[in-house]
């Protein structure tokens, strides 16, 4: 029999189990708040936090509501997250049920087309929608030439939560997609043996029984929509029009003569408050899940709702959603960054030119940009992975008296918005002595997005590890071998599926990602959405068409490869 056990282990007297059970509870403690703590004292400061004359003050919070227009920077906040959650939810919801429970044409791959958005960032969603529904846009422009006017204004805060539901809707389609084709049949047969039709039993039975996935989407797109950056500043900064995310960019990044560091950290503290309590609510309202459970040891197969006479009418429906909200957006990104100037007048094959791809390829920058960005994904995603595969076994497969605490620990940065991660990250890198070694070096950007995409991958790792039998842990044990030789040895190797799907995962995310960035990169360590991000800045649409036109191909390449060859689960 292999002898399991670890060489020399006994007689030491050192526990390596508890040893490793302290020291990644203690890291993980230490990057989860090490960038808040420094927010939260910055809150308290009257002067920068690495001024030793600053002075403990809560001026910062008395300045922030004094500030003028600040009460309609709290109201745009909240109304633009409330008017993405509706609108996400209808449209995300409805086509879950049309494309998961019934009998629409092409449902197999418009259910693909509608998980696009997901890996792309929503600043490469934002420039798509100003390249199309813009005042200059393509669409704009045919509707204002063939039909006398275009009737949407995205420069409003009801046209930027429109514009956020509508591409954070395959978020919610996605969550209840899992929840109705999971449904058992024998509710909807029970409804219909008493009279009700198809639809009723549907609309009846069924979607009440996904409420949790809708609860659960509901709360997770109002977040998204009050910390999101890219939508508020593209279309809200032309017009005035702030919300929180914006005034801290602008105040910690785009201040006129130095960031206003008082009032940026008593507004990040407040809006981490806010997360932080949409979070709780989001846990509490879903503890009742359990009576929603239909799924059980006896296998079933939802049956399909015959749409009849209703089925093309919903295709095209779902079609125009999709083509609308979807296609059209990445057809005008790859369109713009093949032309010259994108207008319904002149055939786009008139005013074809590679110009500006030679711009970007050109440039050291634009190159380096790109170069950092598969980098910072390729090396970020793996570290990522190792870290939370050990904190996901930690919590989960030890006997380490405070497993459930480093869980919570390690599942905090659910709570924590990208612009305050990188806003945190910034100010400890400047205050802690030492940590401005790595200021302005892709390690810090690896860090801060390893830091605040835990949970991502710890969803990935933590069911498959539920679903290994216990005993396997306990016959190696007994055998004689410590913790880390039994899950290293037994444990980890069942994980690989799992560990290629939190691999493709993280990838995704460090690729895509640009807020935590913000406040992080210099020139040097730039990635390819801090360069859009500037770019946007000064009008230069043709560069960052092709910008964005490469992180979407370098994306799909990575999912196609990380689906066929590594077998990962991406996105259910």
């Amino acid at each position: 029999m292999t002898d399991l056990s670890h060489p020399g282990a006994a007689g030491r007297g050192i526990d390596r189990s508890q040893a490793i059970y302290w020291g990644v509870a203690a890291l993980t403690t230490i990057l989860v708040f090490g960038p808040i703590t420094p927010i939260i004292f910055q809150a308290f400061l009257d002067k920068p936090l690495y001024d030793d004359s600053a002075v403990v003050t809560i001026g910062n919070f008395t300045r922030l509501f004094s500030e003028p227009g600040m009460a309609g920077v709290f109201f745009n906040t909240l109304y633009f997250g409330a008017l993405t959650m509706i609108v996400a939810q209808v449209f995300g919801a409805v086509m879950a049920v049309l494309v998961g429970r019934t009998n629409l044409p092409g449902r197999k791959w418009l259910g693909e087309i509608f998980i696009w958005p997901l890996f792309v960032s929503n600043l490469v969603i934002a420039f798509g929608w100003f390249t199309m529904y813009g005042p200059s846009g393509f669409i704009t422009l045919a509707a204002k030439t063939y039909l006398g006017g275009a009737p949407w204004n995205l420069y409003t805060v009801t046209g930027m939560g429109i514009v956020a539901g509508l591409s954070q809707a395959p978020l919610t389609y996605l969550m209840c997609l899992a929840a109705v084709t999971k449904a058992d049949p024998l509710l909807e047969d029970a409804a219909r043996s008493t009279g009700a039709g198809p639809f009723r039993a549907l609309f009846s039975v069924t979607i009440p029984m996904i409420r949790p996935a809708i609860i659960y989407s509901a709360v997770l797109n109002f977040v998204v929509g009050i910390e999101m950056l890219a939508i508020p500043l593209l279309f809200g900064g032309p017009s005035g029009i702030q919300t929180v995310t914006t005034f801290l960019y602008n105040a910690g990044i785009n201040a006129a003569v130095r960031p206003e560091y008082g009032i940026v950290g008593a507004a990040a503290v407040i809006l981490l408050l806010v997360v932080a309590f949409l979070v709780w609510l989001q846990g509490f309202l879903m503890k009742g899940a359990g009576r929603f459970v239909t799924v059980r040891g006896k296998a079933s197969r939802p049956s399909t709702l015959d749409l009849g006479a209703w089925r093309w009418p919903a295709f095209l429906f779902v079609f125009a959603f999709a083509f609308l909200t979807i296609i059209s957006i990445f057809g005008g990104i790859f369109m713009r960054s093949a032309v010259s100037f994108l207008t319904p007048l002149i055939p786009f094959w008139k005013v074809l030119t590679t110009a500006n791809f030679e711009h970007v390829l050109g440039s050291a920058n634009y190159v380096r940009s790109i170069v950092n960005s598969v980098l910072v994904a390729t090396i970020g995603a793996a570290i990522g992975t190792f870290f939370i595969l050990v904190i996901a076994l930690v919590a989960r497969r030890s006997d380490f008296r405070h497993n459930r605490a480093l869980e919570y620990i390690a599942l905090f940065p659910r709570s924590l918005p990208g612009i305050i991660a990188g806003l945190g990250f910034f100010y400890a890198v400047i205050w802690l002595p030492g940590a401005d070694v790595i200021r302005g070096t892709i390690l810090v950007l690896i860090l801060a997005f390893m830091i605040r995409y835990i949970p991502v991958g710890f969803g990935a790792i933590a069911p498959a590890l539920a679903q290994v039998g216990e005993e396997l842990d306990r016959g190696a044990r007994i055998s004689g071998a410590d913790w880390w030789t039994t899950v290293t040895r037994i444990i980890v190797p069942i994980l690989k599926p799992a560990l290629f799907s939190c691999y493709a995962l993280l990838f995704i995310h460090f690729f895509k990602e640009y807020v935590t960035a913000a406040f992080l990169y210099q020139p040097g360590s730039e990635i390819i959405g801090t360069t859009m991000l500037q770019l946007v800045a000064q009008g230069d649409n043709g560069p960052v068409s092709a910008l964005a036109t490469i992180q979407v191909v370098i994306t799909a390449a990575f999912v196609i490869l990380a689906r066929r060859v590594m077998g990962a689960k991406i996105y259910g």
